[in-house]
């Protein structure tokens, strides 16, 4: 059954044995959330962590700063610059950028005024910027495609991708976090099976919801959206 926040909340609350509305276990929760989430967006690349953007370059600068007006890239994916200038993906024709390094783009490109044309190469120099090469000798559009981490759960954000469509992996999760808290995390503890056995099952939802989210990308056996066969392989065309 798909979860809100505040039936997460008296979920994990039960699981624990502690009361929902409880000072300390209010002040822990937010904690417990960013543990889940961040772990399960990591391992997982979920679809629902990638977007795209837009920006507009700038001539014979080869710096470009991301935009995040959709959430902060973690990870970037696929650079694409549009010609004609003022062009876009509608109507422009798509170059993808090769990523390579800066060390690269430095010796191939030393003069950013200079070598300018369509860029060719990009590389991440920053968390939320990249340099081009060549620079730029117009205001192309360019397009980001990469992850970000979805906003976190809470009062004001009452549902999520996991709490509705994983709510079983993300109370396991949360639950790892609160064996900690619940000092039930280690060999002198009250239970101290408690954590690692939450850890395995929170790897064992982990797998099949991984299994799942490739085949959602075309990423399965064969590069189809098949569950995997141990018996079909390699599998029909």
């Amino acid at each position: 059954m798909a979860l809100t926040y505040d039936t997460y909340v008296v979920q994990i609350a039960n699981l624990m044995v502690i009361g929902s509305t409880d000072s300390n276990f209010l002040t822990m929760l937010p904690g417990m959330i960013d543990y889940a989430e961040g772990r399960s967006y990591r391992e997982l690349d979920l679809l629902t962590t990638r977007i795209t953007t837009t920006t507009t370059l700038s001539s014979g600068n080869r710096n470009v700063t991301l935009p995040t007006s959709a959430g902060t890239y973690r990870v970037v994916e696929n650079v694409s610059v549009f010609t004609t200038v003022g062009q876009g993906s509608s109507n422009g024709t798509r170059s993808s950028l090769i990523m390579t390094s800066r060390d690269f783009i430095d010796n191939v490109y030393p003069s950013g005024q200079s070598n300018t044309s369509v860029p060719l190469f990009c590389a991440m120099n920053a968390n939320i910027a990249m340099i081009l090469g060549p620079s730029p000798d117009a205001g192309y559009t360019a397009e980001i495609v990469g992850t970000i981490q979805p906003t976190a759960l809470s009062s004001a954000n009452t549902t999520t991708f996991l709490t509705t469509m994983l709510p079983d992996l993300f109370v396991a999760a949360s639950m790892v976090f609160g064996s900690a808290y619940m000092r039930d995390f280690g060999a002198q503890s009250d239970d101290p099976k408690m954590g690692g056995s939450w850890e395995a099952q929170y790897g064992t939802l982990k797998q099949s919801a991984d299994i799942e989210n490739l085949r959602m990308k075309y990423q399965s056996g064969g590069w189809t959206h098949a569950q995997p066969s141990p018996i079909a392989t390699p599998q029909r065309a």
